[in-house]
């Protein structure tokens, strides 16, 4: 537990400090933005800041925080340095300047970016690269919860179907009307939960593995058999939202249409990833308990919980929401890991919509070209839906590839920032550090996924070595060029 309360408390100074810092590069000022300057009462609209901020908290995490820390922590207390770390180095940082990015450039999405900093010919790849991973994410966050829905009652193609008609109504109307009503309502449940939980913890100061001593791989000694998962590359594809999501920005640009002020970028931007983080830390340390907790493990405390380490993040939830926080658990439970999927879903498809319309030049103010894009892009989602039905490990061959297109997606962003704060003479470190570290961590995972190449770790581990290099000579030679060009 010394080390989650010193992990908070990193995470508080992280936002206090560096994210300042980050903030004084970037450099805000009083510019008209986007939401006052480009005005439509549809997708430009000036939200309250304190609903921005729950809105962009609950676009960016839905569940990712609580299931990726969960599966993250039977790596072990390591699982706590890459939140911290990841969180406030790469995760915040690469959500607020992304956000401002979209802000100084009429609130464009991501491939506008992409395309504007690396070129047409690497926006033409991240555009078809987002909208499949936005698409993804659409279609996994449709099944799951409507399995759980059909628990409770009803047919799952029933759910699936009201849950598709909700998807359809929030991508089309303006986003005050849904979004920015409901999604400030599961914000706060998820931040109550995290908070009850984080005070159980405290009241109870549980014994748990620390950092100085279990700095290895206890998946891998816990159940050695099965377990084969490296801790570099997999810790860092399996805790995505809870350090860095490249999926964060393609999110980040709904609400820098809506964001009045630059001035509030870093409690939004910046803030809502640290909050993120924290609620990562905290589930991280519920999981860690769960497998890991002496003088008993915490799902013995819990009855039902017998599958032990293999237990699945969401029984996870329901179990220790279930025990811990009584009824009231059971409803915070069911809303993550119902409404939570379901909200990330919708401006998934939302973020969709905008970012083909960009592509094609499509004004959405008329509805009809609305339709012309959410038609074939819902017939997609259906179509990857019904694949997923019918393969029995659909799901989770959908949600492997969906957890490496979502950490390859921050590597298109943390490069684009870094070169516009080249162009910019701002100092690009803070950017071309997590672009190399996450460029390596893709590649390698790539080569020794079993969803990819599969090799062995002693020749993976090399090639990204080689890929670490490349990337390194790429950013030099372009660099000396840039500044050759631009005395």
């Amino acid at each position: 537990m010394i080390s989650f309360a010193l992990s908070l408390v990193a995470l508080i100074l992280g936002y206090l400090f560096y994210g300042r810092l980050v903030e004084k590069i970037f450099h805000p000022d009083d510019r008209k933005t986007p939401a006052v300057a480009k005005a439509d009462g549809l997708d430009y609209i000036v939200l309250p800041n304190w609903k921005v901020f729950m809105i962009q908290f609950l676009n960016i995490a839905g569940t990712g925080p609580i299931f990726g820390a969960i599966m993250g922590a039977k790596f072990g207390p390591v699982a706590y340095l890459w939140i911290v770390l990841g969180c406030i180095f790469a995760g915040a940082t690469h959500d607020y300047l992304s956000g401002m990015l979209s802000m100084r450039n009429d609130g464009v999405g991501l491939p506008e970016l992409v395309g504007k900093y690396l070129g047409e010919k690497v926006k033409t790849i991240a555009l078809v690269f987002t909208v499949l991973l936005l698409l993804m994410v659409g279609t996994v966050f449709v099944y799951s919860p409507a399995e759980i829905l059909h628990s409770l009652g009803g047919d799952t193609l029933m759910w699936i179907c009201i849950i598709f008609a909700y998807y359809i109504i929030a991508t089309l109307l303006p986003i005050d009307k849904i979004i920015g009503k409901i999604y400030p309502l599961f914000a706060i449940s998820l931040l109550f939960m995290a908070a009850a939980l984080m005070i159980v913890l405290l009241v109870k100061w549980p014994q748990l593995p620390e950092l100085w001593t279990h700095l290895y791989n206890m998946g891998a000694e816990a159940q050695p058999e099965k377990w084969t998962d490296a801790i570099f590359p997999a810790l860092f594809i399996t805790i995505a939202c809870g350090a860095i999501s490249g999926f964060h920005a393609t999110q980040s640009p709904l609400m820098a249409r809506c964001v009045k002020s630059e001035r509030m970028g870093r409690p939004i931007f910046y803030g809502s990833m640290i909050t993120e983080g924290v609620v990562a830390l905290i589930w991280a340390t519920v999981a860690s308990w769960f497998f890991y907790g002496s003088p008993a493990p915490g799902y013995e405390l819990i009855a039902g919980a017998d599958k032990g380490f293999y237990t699945s993040a969401p029984a996870v939830v329901n179990l220790v929401c279930n025990d811990w926080l009584g009824v009231a658990g059971a409803v915070l439970a069911m809303l993550g890991v119902v409404a939570a999927p379901i909200t990330s879903g919708d401006t998934a498809f939302r973020s969709s919509r905008l970012i083909v319309a960009e592509w094609l030049k499509l004004n959405q103010r008329p509805i009809v070209n609305r339709f012309y894009i959410c038609i074939p892009m819902f017939a997609v989602s259906i179509a990857m839906l019904f694949w997923q039905i019918q393969n029995p490990d659909g799901f989770n061959t959908i949600w492997q590839y969906f957890g490496w297109s979502n950490q390859a997606l921050s590597v298109f962003t943390l490069w684009t920032i870094t070169v516009y704060l080249v162009q910019k003479k701002k100092p690009f470190i803070i950017t071309l550090i997590p672009a190399l570290f996450m460029t390596t961590v893709c590649a390698t995972f790539l080569f020794v996924s079993k969803q990819a190449f599969h090799l062995p770790l002693s020749v993976g581990y090399p090639l990204g070595g080689v890929c670490l290099v490349a990337a390194i000579v790429w950013f030099c030679v372009w660099y000396r060029k840039y500044q050759k060009n631009h005395q």
